[in-house]
Order: structure tokens, then sequence, then C-alpha cells
């Protein structure tokens, strides 16, 4: 037993109250809670014990009461110098907590609550108070490299931060451990919680930290927390245009992924529970964040998929139009209501979000592609986990960094990259409700849409049309068109279809004038120019198997009709950006016959001056989407993408207005209000249609 000076003073002091235990998605989230719930009860937590990848054990930073150090009367000096250094020392506080991690989470448990001290009457009179926090420090070497003194870099913190109470001399101790590499810092963020203000001015001076890595490794968002994957395994991220590293993506465990499920779970509840009208303004918040970062969103696509930076651009904007579709998502979400189906019986219905929902991207449009999921799916009221694609991921990234940004609440919108074993981990999590899916083959990606034109079609808007359809974006997209079918002879079409597709300028995506990349000059690059292919026949594997370039191959080029851009383009093979298959019909009959034997189209196009014709094709072509003199592209969000070939896999979608009905559940509900003395009466009706009672027991 310990011997207090007066251990009755401490039970009239103020209570302080452990943390509740729980469950947390990793190390840091279990400690943040701790120190926060710690700094509203009066008393500082710091790490006494860690084993990073296994436990935690948390104690009190503050010191306990001293000893009882009075002298007995008969006490000899000697005995009482002895008793007074050993007893003039502080007693440590007993509280305990213990953090360890269980199948891929961590849970907290209490090992003593109890404290042998009085709260902390001022939180800012702690040392503690007086650290930086890591976004801090990475200031504070930003603004030491730039030149700027301790005062002045001091001055400019307390900008954003007011509250911050460190002298010149912490910069100049900061400044020390800078000149020796060592950046880590005691953080306890729960002295001081991070502002917006301090957030936002924090993410527009400087990179995120995992930015700064060379090559940077793109990180996981679990919880509301951008983190470094535990993987040691990575997938570089190549720029195609110059073969250089632009980052790398880790194969994430299957541990991460049931943390995120963890985390999308629990944040459900109150997420559900947030006024439509305020997810809707952290859509619109969102949705400028992404206007403000449109030209950083569209070099990155640039950099990893080599797409042209016009085209980079019209990938964002489509996706944006979902982001502001989002916006008005309240409306949508309308239920129905019937009044007095039977004497004093009312019925309605409404739309709940379904929980835990999923998204599976692929690599064609880095930033539209997610944005078709997760905005959609949020505002709905749902949680969400996103896997990017490996071989595209930053766009991805940084779009939740603007959602975070935004205000999305930790746990709402979560990451985990990977690739096969963590599409089945996702798929095989009973906590996931809902996946969104676009992917190579039977899914939303693959396609063969044709183009039909028939001998009166306008040849100049016809070979404009065909050659945007067919070469737009490298031909890396579900709509375009890759097979071109001619009603009569192609001899008036295929000089001229050449010749308008060797316009085509080929050069780095990066390029002001590049139509398609990337090419040439960069040697070390992948380079081939637009390729036509004729007399193909529906018996030909380019026909029955989908070409979705870039595909990398080691082939000869066939040379029917086949040309080259640019001196070196013929002795490289590496890849074959696009083909336009071109087929030979004797009638709109056999044309339209020809591409509704093909399983793969998603919709086709037909360029013609004939109404008649037009009308004909129209009715009797078998695919989900027509063109009439225009190609068939990505519809609106205020419409619905159709498809009545197998490229579509599913009964509803999940992007614009289909994905309103794909991520809520319908639920009626019946109501009656009667003061009745004991039975509930049950309305329904007799085949004849008249009201009956029945008496439920």
């Amino acid at each position: 037993m310990m011997d207090f000076q007066s251990s009755s003073e401490f039970n009239d002091a103020p209570q302080m109250l452990p943390p509740p235990p729980g469950t947390f998605v990793d190390r840091e989230e279990l400690i943040q809670h701790v120190g926060d719930f710690a700094v509203s009860q009066g008393y500082v937590v710091t790490i006494k014990q860690s084993k990073r990848d296994r436990v935690v054990v948390l104690g009190c930073d503050r010191g306990g009461v001293y000893r009882n150090r009075r002298k007995p009367v008969d006490e000899s000096s000697a005995e009482s110098l002895r008793r007074r250094k050993t007893g003039s020392r502080l007693t440590n506080c007993p509280f305990e907590a213990v953090g360890k991690k269980d199948d891929g989470l961590w849970k907290l448990s209490i090992k003593n609550g109890a404290h042998n001290h009085e709260p902390l009457k001022d939180l800012s009179e702690h040392p503690s108070a007086r650290r930086f926090t890591e976004r801090e420090v990475l200031l504070i070497k930003e603004m030491t490299e730039a030149g700027l003194k301790p005062r002045q870099i001091l001055k400019r913190l307390r900008q954003s931060n007011p509250e911050l109470l460190s002298t010149p001399k912490h910069v100049y101790n900061v400044k020390a451990k800078l000149r020796q590499g060592n950046v880590t810092v005691r953080n306890f963020k729960s002295l001081r919680p991070q502002k917006t203000a301090v957030r936002n001015n924090y993410q527009s001076v400087m990179e995120p930290s995992w930015r700064q890595r060379n090559p940077p490794r793109v990180p996981n968002l679990i919880g509301g927390r951008f983190v470094d994957s535990k993987s040691l395994t990575s997938i570089d991220v190549v720029n195609p245009a110059t073969q250089l590293i632009v980052s790398q993506v880790p194969l994430s465990t299957n541990e991460e992924v049931r943390a995120a499920v963890f985390a999308a779970k629990r944040a459900f509840s109150s997420w559900r529970n947030t006024p439509v009208t305020n997810r809707q303004r952290i859509m619109f918040k969102f949705q400028e964040l992404i206007r403000r970062d449109m030209d950083k969103l569209a070099m990155e696509i640039t950099s990893e998929h080599g797409k042209t930076l016009t085209d980079a651009y019209n990938d964002v904007l489509r996706g944006l139009e979902i982001v502001e579709h989002a916006c008005g998502v309240a409306t949508l979400q309308i239920g129905e209501f019937v009044s007095n189906i039977s004497n004093g019986v009312d019925t309605y219905s409404i739309r709940e979000p379904l929980g835990v929902c999923a998204g599976i991207c692929s690599f064609d449009f880095p930033a539209m592609t997610p944005l078709w999921m997760f905005p959609i799916a949020v505002t709905c009221g749902n949680t969400f986990i996103l896997k990017p694609s490996e071989k595209v991921p930053g766009a991805a990234v940084i779009l939740a960094e603007l959602a975070v940004e935004a205000g999305l609440p930790n746990g709402v919108l979560n990451i985990v990259h990977g690739t096969d074993d963590i599409i089945n981990a996702i798929c095989d999590d009973d906590d996931v409700k809902a996946i969104a899916l676009v992917g190579p083959n039977s899914c939303n990606i693959g396609a063969k849409n044709h183009a039909v034109v028939m001998p009166d079609a306008s040849i100049d808007a016809t070979l404009s049309a065909l050659v945007a359809a067919g070469f737009g974006g490298a031909g890396q997209k579900c709509m375009a068109l890759t097979t071109v079918v001619y009603v009569g002879s192609i001899t008036p079409w295929e000089d001229k279809l050449v010749e308008h597709a060797k316009a085509i300028k080929v050069n780095a995506g990066t390029e002001s004038n590049a139509d398609l990349g990337p090419v040439p000059g960069y040697e070390n690059g992948n380079f081939i120019g637009p390729t036509i292919l004729s007399d193909v026949t529906v018996n030909m594997e380019c026909y029955k198997e989908d070409v979705f370039g870039p595909v990398l191959l080691c082939m000869q080029v066939l040379p029917l009709i086949s040309f080259s851009v640019g001196s070196h383009i013929s002795k490289l093979v590496f890849v074959v950006k696009l083909h336009i298959f071109v087929s030979q019909a004797e009638s709109i009959d056999e044309a339209i016959e020809i591409v509704n034997r093909n399983r793969r189209g998603s919709g086709a196009s037909i360029f013609t001056t004939s109404a008649v014709a037009a009308r004909k094709f129209q009715i009797e072509i078998a695919v989900g989407q027509v063109g009439i003199n225009v190609p068939i592209s990505v519809q609106p969000p205020f419409t619905l993408f159709t498809s009545s070939k197998p490229c579509f896999a599913g009964d509803l979608n999940c992007d614009g207005k289909g994905g309103i009905h794909f991520y809520t559940q319908i639920k009626t509900v019946t109501q009656q209000w009667k003061d009745l003395p004991g039975n509930v009466e049950t309305p329904t009706s007799n085949s004849n249609g008249e009201s009956l009672q029945l008496l439920n027991s």
C-alpha cells in the first residue's frame, strides 16, 4: 500500500474516467481515441510501451503525489536524509490502457482506470502543449529550406494556428533534429485538435507527405486517415510516354480490407442519419474543389495513363457531371405516398441506404470511373470502399483527398489498393452490401460497337465522326466505335478514311498539339499510330475479341491497309493504340444482321441522309444505345446507361439516375392511427376489391 500524504484528499477530487473500450482500424486511431478522451477528463496520455505491430501500452503523462516526508522526532539526521531522498520523488500514476492487434483490428482494454492526482485545470500548461504536430514539423522544414528564421516561421505557423504555444527555442530544437535527419516528433494531437483552417492551409502550402517520397507510394484511406499499407510488395506505375516510374501501388493485405470495411460499417450509422441536405452540401463543396484542382487531376491522369491532356480534362469533366447530379439527390430519393388505401389507412414508400458499398475501377477513365461510383453512393447515405485500378491510382487518391477536404466524415469513404486478391476479399465480405464493377469482358468495359455507313451518308461529317469516335481517347473507352460496316462499296471511303487518320497528331499526352499519345520523341516510350485493317470478316479473331488499346503486343501489323505516323514508327511494335475494323455489306438488312449477331455490342450508330433507313435501323437494331449521324457516347447522369448485350452485367447501373436505385432499397410502410381498445385491424380486400378487416390476435 502506498504511503500518500493524504489519500482522502483524492477521494473528493473530480473523477477522471477512463476511455471506453472499443475496436479501431489501426494503432494511431486507438491512440487518438484515448488521447482525445483523456483531454476531456483533464489528463494527458503518453506511450509507455509499444511493439508497433502487436501491442501499445498507454499511461498517464502526469506525475502523482509526493510521499510523506515528515520526519519523526527521534529519527537521526542520517536516517532522515535517507527517507527524504527516497520519499521526495513523485509516484507514477497507475492509469494504464492497453491496445492489442487482433485479426487486423486494434482492440482497447483498460488495465487500470484509476488516477492518483487531480485533473489538470489548464492543459496548455502541460509540456506536451508546446510540441509541434507532424504537419507543423514538415512546414518548419519547408520554411527553413526557404531561408526563414525561427521567429518568422513561428509567426506564420500562428497565422493558421493561433493556439500554438511553442517558442522560437522549440523551433531551434526542431531545426536541430532536421539537420540530423530526424523528423519524428512526439505528437499529442488531442491537445490541439486540427482546425479546418490549419488543415486547408497545410494542404495548400505543401504536398502530402506520401508524395514527398521518391517514387511516391500511394496510401490507403482507412477511417479518415491516409496510411501506408503494411504490405512490403508494390507495383510500379509507369508513365507510358517516358517509362519513368510515376508512383508505386501497394498490394494491400486482407487485414487492411477488413479494417476498411470495419471503418465503413462503423461510420454508416451516423452518416445515414445525417440530413440529406448536409450530405448534399458536402457534394457542392466537393465539386468546387474538383474544379479548383482540375489541372492537377488532368496532369496526374496523363502522366499515369498516357492520354492527352484534352482527353484527361474530359475524363474529369464527365465525372464532375455525376458529382453535380449528386448535389440534387434529395429530390431523386423522394418516395411515394398513397392516402386512405383503406378506412383510415395510409401507405408510403421510402428509399433507404444499403450500408457498406464498394466500387472496383478499370484503368480507362481514372477520374470518371471513381466519380461514377462513390459520390452518388455516399450522398444516398451509404459508406464506401473504393478499389482504384492499380495502373492509374493517382487520380482516385486526389479525389479522396478533396472529398475529405470537402468535409466527408471519417470512414465514409475508404480506399484500398491492390489486385485480384483485394477484389476477392471485397466480394467475399458479408458486410459489403453492393459492389459496382467496371472491368473487362462481361462487365461494362469491353465492347464491340459498330458504325453502319450508308451510301448516301455525308462524307466529310461521317469521316470526322468515325475518326473521332474510333481514335479518340486512343480507343480506350467502352463506347468507342471499333467496327465500321459499309453498305455498298467501300471504295469511295477507303482512301479518305486513311487520309483523315494520317492527319492525327501523335505525341506525348502533355504536348498541346497531341491528338493521340504517347509516341516518338520519347525514345523509351510506347509508340504507334492509328491502324486500319480492311477486308475483315466476322470469322476473324480481331472481330470476335475485344481490342482495347493500349494493348501490349509483339505482333506484325497486317499489311492490308496499314500506315505509320512518324519516321520511326514502322520499326516499333510495342503498343497497338487502336484498330478500326472495316467490313462490307450489300444492304442495310445485312448490316443490321451483322451488328445483332455480335454479342459484345453496347451501341451502334448509322450514318445516312435517309430518315427511312435511320428509323428502320433504330427499330431493328438489338443494342442499348443508338446513334443517328452521331457516335454513341457515355450518357449524361440524368439518363441511364443501357445495353441489351452481355457487355453489361447486372440489373441496375451504378451511375447517374440508375445509381439512386442501385445504392438504395425500397421500404414500404402502411400505417393506421386509431384509438382502439384491444385488437389492431389489418386492412385487406377480397377478389372484388371490397375492403375487408381481419383481426390480429
